[in-house]
């Protein structure tokens, strides 16, 4: 298992460079730069002024050049300052990550704390009315947009209950219960989705599992259906189950965008939104290089759990 870590740990470099090289083409293709957006309303401006201030920002240099500066700076830690404001990329991301991280955790642990429990309930009780009403709020979680779900809630809490979220984001460290009642809808709302995958996905591994012939073989046996269920059923279909939850928990941290925008929370989505809308280069290259990295540390951390829930995979 060892050896296998340290292997995948060394693809993540090639991995991250590729999608460094993706990154930094991407975002020169984006129509203007930061100094159309800085200039946006003033008629008054010359393309002298304009020019000047791209060379002062290091836009005019070739583009490797800007590359190896935007790459050498990731790997020694320079994140560079923010074309617009002057702050310092890191401190940035400093403030807008533990936000996303707090949010995707949340949704992440309710989702699985919810969504598991009913799926193993569904496929041990298949076709009850607790196995169709599963499968009915599965459908529903799937097909109900994490925008809609987050401006719904806030106008219930708002209009019935006469409860607005702060406007700031709270620390957890400063104050738990209002941090938590700040996050509740908001990681819900993306959470609902993954919740009724989970639930969907385990019922379906788990009632593949049930039908096979170990199973028959320790219930002959007369292992006790606790033993039966939880030792041999749960863990051998948590597999798939696991891959979903990784894949979904890095979506998550780049999907929350949207619901970020809704509640006001500075989070690596809203960061990345507001750079983008003002062409700030170094803080979309930054951001978007750390939820690539994001995915590629959690694909890690479902491949290292393949092999302690099944010593085979190790094996193999």
């Amino acid at each position: 298992m060892a050896r296998y870590a340290v292997r995948r740990l060394l693809l993540i470099v090639p991995t991250l460079l590729g999608m460094s090289v993706l990154i930094f083409a991407m975002v020169r293709l984006l129509p203007g730069d930061v100094v159309d957006a800085m200039f946006t309303g003033e008629a008054g401006a010359t393309a002298g002024a304009k020019q000047a201030v791209r060379r002062a920002l290091g836009l005019t240099d070739p583009l490797p050049v800007q590359y190896v500066k935007f790459v050498g700076g990731v790997a020694t830690g320079a994140l560079g300052q923010s074309l617009t404001s002057g702050e310092p990329v890191s401190t940035i991301m400093a403030r807008a990550v533990p936000i996303t991280v707090e949010l995707a955790a949340l949704a992440a642990v309710t989702a699985t704390a919810v969504g598991l429990p009913l799926g193993v309930v569904s496929a041990v009780k298949p076709n009850t009315a607790l196995d169709f009403a599963a499968r009915v709020g599965g459908l529903i979680g799937l097909s109900i947009p994490n925008f809609w779900f987050a401006t719904l809630a806030l106008l219930v809490t708002s209009v019935y209950l006469r409860w607005i979220p702060p406007v700031t984001w709270i620390p957890p460290w400063q104050d738990l219960p209002e941090n938590l009642a700040q996050m509740a809808i908001p990681a819900l709302a993306i959470g609902v989705y993954l919740m009724a995958t989970v639930m969907r996905m385990t019922r379906a591994s788990m009632l593949e599992v049930l039908r096979q012939d170990y199973i028959r073989t320790a219930r002959a046996k007369g292992a006790p259906s606790r033993t039966v269920m939880f030792r041999h059923a749960l863990r051998n279909s948590l597999i798939p189950v696991i891959t979903v939850i990784g894949f979904q928990v890095g979506t998550l941290i780049g999907g929350a965008t949207i619901v970020e925008v809704i509640f006001g929370l500075p989070g690596i989505g809203y960061t990345l939104v507001q750079a983008i809308f003002a062409r700030d280069y170094t803080v979309i290259e930054v951001a978007a290089l750390f939820l690539a990295l994001v995915f590629v540390l959690i694909n890690l951390l479902v491949d290292l759990l393949y092999g302690l829930l099944d010593p085979r995979i190790e094996q193999a």
